[in-house]
């Protein structure tokens, strides 16, 4: 048998043009994906989350607190000036800047320890993603109202998916 040299072979595959297309064409797709979902907005938005539940959290402890003790706050909010903003923390000095710009905090903090001895708190929650927040600078405060009435709110809320930052507090 003699081979025929002119017969044409099928020869399967990509050509090289093909996959750079399909591959720009992947790279276009992620980049827009990557911009849509704009990582960094969604990082803010559970730091956010997580300050929301902080706020709540203080604030049922110590109404709770005041609930089983009668009516009366504890000693710590019972000597707060009225409608005076104050940073939860456990030093002495609280003289720290809140980035809300509507809180002018006092110099003296707040120190809600008592909330840990009797269990309504398992530790004082603390700001996530301030540098230096801890126990000591919670970067979160709290206003005794003359109405009797109590307000914890965050100072370092961001703006997240949001064109401004929230307002982070909660009274009751």
């Amino acid at each position: 048998m003699i081979k025929n040299l002119f017969l044409k072979t099928e020869k399967r595959g990509f050509t090289l043009v093909e996959l750079l297309i399909v591959i720009g064409v992947i790279a276009v797709l992620a980049s827009l994906a990557f911009v849509a979902l704009d990582p960094l907005a969604r990082f803010q938005d559970s730091r956010n989350a997580q300050r929301w539940t902080d706020v709540n959290a203080v604030l049922s402890a110590v109404k709770l607190d005041q609930v089983d003790n009668g009516g009366l706050y504890m000693d710590a909010i019972n000597d707060l000036t009225n409608d005076y903003y104050y940073m939860i923390g456990t030093e002495g000095d609280c003289n720290k800047t809140c980035s809300n710009p509507t809180v002018v905090l006092q110099a003296d903090c707040v120190d809600l320890e008592g909330l840990l001895d009797d269990g309504y708190l398992q530790e004082i929650p603390f700001d996530p993603s301030q540098t230096g927040a801890g126990s000591n600078y919670s970067y979160y405060y709290l206003v005794k109202h003359t109405s009797g009435a109590i307000t914890v709110g965050s100072c370092s809320e961001e703006a997240g998916s949001q064109t401004t930052p929230p307002s982070i507090s909660s009274t009751r």
